[in-house]
């Protein structure tokens, strides 16, 4: 039996190690897409809550059996489609085109699937941000600034001719314009050295100069930038952002910036892409533009979210431990131990990324905190329940006459639960409590939803720039382990103390 388990779990490894490198599994089937009538029974691949994924869903569950898959990046799905997985992908034309240039082997179709109007979404109710921005953009239409911002990105004849530069005598007396976005559509949206680019950015940074506000950019999930709008954490969206009826039930929309369409995306299979070498990539990965600097911040935040999190998540979980325990034993403190099994329950039976998105969109809806900060509490309150949990185990597996004993020398219930019995609990549950440390350093990796640069969110900047899926996922993942060893050896040589001290 485990020989047949470690077989299945090779084949599964050697599967996902032939896609990351391109490579297809023998079962893989394929569909030709040669034009927009041959969509039907496709495989086709989008980027979740995008204009091609509200477009793609009217095929999805049809008879010839189209299925949609959602990426949360275009560049995922561009490599999904080198890879085989799927047979398309719908994606609008400039960030289509960055892809074709950058992975090669892949074309857009001649004929467009649909044209569509890009917008900054403004939350319902704030009427006068949203004719400040409309009148804002009407005159960078008229004296021509729109365009040259849009030439700077787009042409070969101009791009990178016309930068936008903010006007002479420019002030931000009107305060701070906060702008969601998802850093990873290029030319719209994207990092070069560290800074968020592209003609939605400097678009919306010639808005604010008109508008006398100083333009600060949150970059997040495609998927939560409308939230973020809604709920206050943002003043406004641009992301290449389509005007579209179902989107306008829940946000505003400004006035049309600019037009783009939405394109097909195949395979190219008269094309032979030339590969690169291991070394090639580690360069572009890394060295180039100096983007391992996305890895270092996010393991920064990373492991400064980890450790605030787990230490006031110990001091929650030992406190509703002792309540919990009190109660067992004595039946002392009944509504204290209600709220900590509401507390439990809730907490525990609820998925860690809800908890987060709650905190941060509801909890902190109106509240000036970082994002740093939100991820701490976040994180902190989910860990304390698990915590909680096992301290009560340990504490409760202790014999009730070591409790009779230290009671019966005159020591108070107080004195002897800290004297006696909390050192031994501490010392019998302490690699459970290692465990939750280091599932604790692997949860934060959610972290990009809120728009927030954890360790894995900056391998995925990394990726949204090079279309290299295994190079820095691979880097991610080494980090990881490193820490989780560490923390691990370090965890065995606290026991060993304990142990000898113990001796």
């Amino acid at each position: 039996m485990r020989k047949k388990i470690t077989l299945l779990l090779a084949g599964v490894m050697t599967a996902a190690l032939l896609a990351a490198c391109g490579g297809k599994t023998a079962d893989s089937q394929t569909k030709t897409v040669e034009s927009i009538d041959d969509l039907e029974g496709a495989k086709i691949g989008v980027q979740l809550g995008t204009t091609g994924d509200i477009y793609a869903s009217d095929y999805e569950g049809d008879e010839a059996g189209t299925t949609v898959e959602r990426y949360n990046k275009v560049t995922d799905a561009m490599q999904a489609l080198k890879q085989g997985k799927i047979d398309c992908v719908i994606a609008d034309e400039q960030p289509a085109i960055a892809s074709v240039e950058k992975e090669g082997g892949l074309l857009i179709l001649d004929d467009p699937f649909a044209l569509e109007d890009y917008a900054i979404c403004i939350a319902k109710g704030n009427d006068e941000l949203l004719s400040q921005v409309n009148t804002a953009v009407e005159e960078l239409k008229a004296d021509g600034t729109l365009d040259q911002i849009i030439d700077n990105y787009i042409g070969d004849d101009t791009k990178g001719t016309c930068p936008y530069v903010t006007p002479e005598g420019t002030t931000y007396e009107n305060g701070t314009l906060v702008v969601a976005t998802n850093a990873t559509f290029q030319p719209y949206e994207y990092y070069v050295d560290g800074e968020v680019v592209g003609i939605d950015m400097d678009m919306i940074k010639a808005v604010g100069d008109k508008l006398g506000m100083d333009v600060q950019i949150e970059d997040m999930e495609f998927d939560a930038i409308i939230n973020a709008v809604n709920s206050g954490k943002a003043d406004v969206g641009v992301a290449g952002m389509t005007m579209t009826e179902e989107r306008a039930k829940s946000i505003n929309f400004s006035t049309s910036y600019i037009t783009s369409k939405q394109v097909i995306v195949v395979r190219d299979s008269s094309v032979t892409v030339e590969k690169q070498t291991f070394i090639d990539k580690l360069k572009s990965n890394f060295i180039d533009e100096q983007r391992y600097a996305y890895l270092l911040k996010g393991l920064r935040n990373t492991l400064v979210i980890a450790l605030c999190a787990v230490i006031i998540g110990v001091i929650i979980g030992f406190l509703v431990a002792i309540v919990r325990v009190t109660y067992d034993k004595t039946g002392n403190w009944a509504i204290l131990n209600a709220i900590c099994k509401l507390y439990l329950t809730i907490i525990r039976g609820t998925p860690m990324m809800v908890q987060l998105l709650i905190i941060f969109y509801v909890v902190f809806k109106s509240v000036s905190i970082s994002k740093v900060a939100v991820a701490i509490i976040a994180f902190a309150i989910n860990s304390g329940a698990y915590v909680a949990e096992i301290m009560r185990g340990g504490i409760m597996s202790i014999d009730d006459g070591q409790m009779e004993a230290g009671r019966s020398l005159g020591l108070s219930y107080g004195e002897t639960m800290k004297s006696i019995i909390l050192p031994q609990a501490i010392k019998n549950v302490l690699p459970a409590l290692a465990n939750e440390f280091i599932q604790l350093v692997k949860e934060t990796s959610i972290c990009g939803y809120i728009g927030l640069i954890d360790l894995t969110r900056g391998g995925d900047i990394i990726r949204s720039q090079t279309y290299e899926a295994l190079i820095p996922l691979l880097a991610v993942a080494i980090i990881y382990l490193i820490i989780v060893q560490a923390l691990t050896v370090l965890v065995g040589k606290w026991e060993k103390s304990l142990r000898k001290a113990e001796a």
